[in-house]
């Protein structure tokens, strides 16, 4: 099976570079955490195995890739089926998150109009058909009642997440 360097990049000096592994390091060497371009000795990004670098005068290209990373979107992918979806522009980034956060308030719309079991049948009739609501927010939802309250609070910093990296992009 062939190991892939991973692909580091500067954003100040618009360039990319390769990683040695870690199995690569001689023996009694120790390697080195933080990751330094050669050129400028700022801190580069890990950007994954899947990332291809826009040309480095391209500078719009370039702050895209930097607005994608600052938001924790990055080319990682185990290389079965790539890093998954990735937004070419701002626009599509911030309809991306806009989506997100409106899957969010329905999900908190679940929350706020959900009748709370009291009794154990009620108890298993909620787990059995709100069984995906109820295990986003609680691994233990078979055997603890998940509250409302905790749904709620859930969701809602799930949304704050959101609105966070939105305001990064924008």
């Amino acid at each position: 099976m062939t190991i892939y360097k991973p692909h580091y990049a500067c954003f100040n000096c618009r360039k990319t570079f390769k990683r040695r592994l870690i199995k690569d390091i001689k023996r009694g060497e120790k390697p080195n955490l933080e990751v330094k371009c050669p050129e400028c000795n700022g801190l580069m990004a890990n950007m994954g195995l899947d990332f291809e670098s826009p040309k480095k005068d391209d500078l719009k290209k370039w702050e895209h890739i930097k607005s994608l990373y600052s938001v924790g979107i990055t080319f990682h992918s185990c290389g079965c089926s790539g890093p998954g979806y990735i937004p070419n522009s701002k626009e599509k980034l911030i309809e991306y998150f806009e989506d997100i956060k409106k899957i969010y308030l329905k999900n908190m719309d679940f929350w706020r109009t959900r009748i709370e079991p009291s009794t154990k049948q009620e108890k298993e009739r909620d787990s059995n058909k709100n069984w995906h609501e109820l295990s986003s927010v609680s691994s233990n939802y078979k055997k603890e009642i998940v509250t409302n309250q905790e749904g709620l609070d859930y969701w809602h910093v799930k949304i704050k997440q959101v609105e966070e990296k939105l305001n990064l992009i924008k």
